[in-house]
């Protein structure tokens, strides 16, 4: 069983910047796509960003190209999303989510594991 937790949540004014953490408790070969998504009040759950752990790949939301970067650290089994140029539209719940490959990345319905979210807000 892989467990995520993250942290870094919380809140900025439009323009800014914040760091999200997601640890992973161990090394899964069944989740090898780690990836960020989000959910605003009374709207579906959206793909932010995805990277590959083997291949090292990145895929990114159209919302979040050129604002927002995703990585990771192998060695400590932890992912993050370094969000900048906040906008209001940016205020939601992330998660951070895995699964085994990449491919259809933006779908939710094909992660195994989910953390329990963290709150961004951003005020204009």
């Amino acid at each position: 069983q892989v467990q995520l937790v993250e942290s870094g949540g919380g809140s900025a004014q439009a323009g800014g910047s914040l760091r999200l953490s997601c640890a992973r408790s161990r090394r899964f070969i069944m989740a090898n796509c780690m990836a960020w998504f989000r959910q605003a009040p009374g709207k579906e759950r959206e793909g932010v960003a995805a990277i590959d752990s083997i291949g090292g790949g990145r895929y990114y939301a159209d919302s979040a190209k050129g604002r927002f970067t995703i990585s990771q650290d192998n060695d400590k089994y932890t992912m993050y999303l370094q969000m900048n140029s906040l906008k209001p539209e940016d205020t939601a719940t992330y998660y951070c989510a895995a699964r085994k490959l990449c491919q259809d990345w933006l779908r939710s319905t094909g992660y195994n594991y989910w953390s329990q979210g963290t709150q961004v807000s951003v005020s204009s």
